[in-house]
């Protein structure tokens, strides 16, 4: 199935949206996209049995998604009345940079398959 570059971008860009808003909702300690101050990355509260699991499955997923905007996270924490477009704004802009990088990779693996197959 061939998909353009913008709609790739623009489905990756509501799926990552869309899982951050699940697994905040759910609010996993060790996979929430902020952690409290004071509070490591990986998360430190005791969990039941199957938060633990999802947060243990979903936070590679995290850490992609997340773990390299956590600078700029805290340099926009450090103003009190930072505005939430912010925060999206920089989100949709790295992810905006993985999907394309995804996409890319899938491209040239898919023409190298084509290109041995003839």
């Amino acid at each position: 199935m061939k998909i353009s570059r913008t709609k790739f971008v623009i489905l990756f860009l509501v799926i990552a949206f869309v899982f951050q808003f699940i697994t905040n909702s759910l609010s996993l300690s060790e996979i929430r996209m902020f952690p409290a101050h004071g509070e490591s990355f990986l998360g430190t509260g005791s969990q039941t049995g199957w938060k633990s699991i999802i947060s243990n499955i979903l936070l590679p997923v995290k850490a992609i998604l997340i773990g390299p905007l956590l600078p700029y996270v805290n340099l926009l924490r450090q103003e009190p009345d930072t505005p939430p477009p912010f925060f999206l704004i920089g989100f949709a802009f790295y992810w905006t940079v993985l999907a394309l990088t995804i996409y890319y990779i899938f491209n040239r693996i898919k023409r190298s398959k084509a290109e041995h197959n003839l």
